[in-house]
């Protein structure tokens, strides 16, 4: 996912809605039973299924069958496009008027947070229904206890393998950093890199170097996420595991400036052994580009420890939604954390579902790699800096891969600009 950040228009619409979010910020429903929900709720949803023409009807016949299963709430399901979503509930919110439930990420849900813009759903989802949650989705949602958000999709990584390449030099896939490392100059040989880094800046960090943070037992905040911490001992580990790769031929020549398009890559060109922290969408065009044989799906990498990047889709409960109406968007968010929705938003848009009692949206030995990473799915940062911090930092990973700087100076360097962004906001 492409992470921008907040600016101009958008920090004045939040900064307003500090003042317009405080009436119904503690608003509590007077309905504790959602089967007796009445009123009106509106939801901006997004493109989640990317067919335009599917989303639609898919989105058409949630609202039919929500309503027949509450007669008594009018639901308005309002499909909006990516493009600048961060403004345009930012502005809606200010104006207090816009949706009462919206798709959000959880970097997303904590900057509305900070300024009173979403309210805890901790009564629509009860805690024996929590169980069937991966723990890490309502974590990604969870602040001071609370819960603000509902995860309804479920993003997650993995590595996919050219084994081809590592059967005809002789090699096992790795799976852990001393293998990486052992294989790379055996593969750098014949000229193929072991596996190739997008180090280009507009993608985000949480598909390329912070998967190797995680891994090194990093991370990029401390965990009350006043202070900076991809500049400890366990973030230049992670740093120097990448330049030392990337010096001795285990990376793509062009890794610290490469993007994630397939055409044209090395990885089409058969010049790289495994597509690092790759998505399912991603699965059919990288088979493809290399003739379709001998490419499989492979579990994360294990450093320190297992990780990688996986975060879920929220359905945020905002400050526009008023006392009267709470309970009707409880059973809105009641009706979307079931496990037969959520079962048919998997299969129509090919994402995971965060609940563990709903199969994968596809059958075979990929698709049941991809859901085994779930488990060691890290949901990113979720702290209302977390973009620009990003954006601070992804120039100087470019610098130590190119050479210029060394793990630690970059990291230090990137450091204090992190802690800066922190200090302003």
């Amino acid at each position: 996912m492409k992470h921008r950040i907040l600016q101009g228009a958008a920090i004045a619409a939040i900064a307003t809605l500090a003042v317009t979010a405080c009436s119904s910020a503690n608003a509590v429903p007077d309905a504790k039973d959602v089967k007796e929900a009445k009123g009106s709720v509106t939801m901006w949803m997004y493109p989640v299924i990317k067919d335009e023409t599917a989303s639609k009807e898919f989105w058409t016949e949630t609202q039919k069958d929500f309503e027949k299963a509450y007669p008594d709430v009018d639901l308005k399901i309002e499909l909006q496009p990516f493009a600048k979503r961060d403004e345009q509930i930012s502005a809606a919110l200010a104006a207090n008027s816009g949706p009462d439930l919206a798709l959000v990420t959880p970097d997303m849900a904590a900057t509305y947070l900070n300024v009173g813009g979403v309210l805890p759903i901790d009564d629509a989802l009860p805690e024996k229904d929590r169980k069937a949650f991966f723990p890490s989705s309502l974590d990604a949602a969870t602040f001071d206890g609370e819960l603000y958000g509902l995860p309804i999709f479920q993003n997650v990584a993995a590595n996919v393998v050219n084994t081809k390449l590592f059967k005809e030099a002789g090699l096992e896939v790795p799976k852990t950093w001393d293998e990486i490392d052992a294989a790379a100059p055996v593969l750098a040989k014949k000229g193929i890199a072991v596996m190739d880094y997008a180090g280009s800046a507009q993608q985000t960090l949480n598909l390329t170097f912070y998967p190797f943070l995680w891994q090194a037992g990093g991370s990029v905040f401390t965990k009350d996420g006043k202070d900076i911490a991809f500049d400890s001992k366990e973030g230049v580990n992670a740093l120097t595991f990448l330049v030392d790769l990337m010096k001795e031929g285990g990376l793509p020549p062009d890794a610290a400036t490469a993007g994630v398009a397939i055409d044209g890559s090395q990885w089409a060109a058969g010049k790289v052994g495994i597509r690092t922290n790759a998505g399912p969408s991603e699965l059919g065009p990288l088979r493809a580009a290399v003739g379709g044989e001998g490419v499989e799906v492979g579990a994360p990498f294990t450093g320190k420890e297992q990780a990688t990047f996986g975060n879920p889709g929220l359905i945020a409960l905002t400050s526009i939604n008023k006392k009267e109406n709470r309970a009707a968007a409880y059973a809105v968010l009641n009706y979307l954390s079931t496990p037969d929705f959520q079962a048919k938003l998997s299969k129509a848009s090919g994402n995971f579902s965060p609940r563990t009692d709903v199969a994968a949206p596809a059958e075979g030995p990929d698709y049941d790699t991809f859901k085994e990473a779930l488990s060691v799915a890290n949901p990113g940062e979720a702290s209302p800096v977390a973009r620009q911090v990003m954006a601070a930092l992804a120039p100087y990973i470019q610098s130590a891969l190119r050479g210029d700087l060394s793990p630690k100076e970059a990291l230090d360097t990137a450091a204090t600009a992190g802690r800066a962004i922190l200090d302003r906001n």
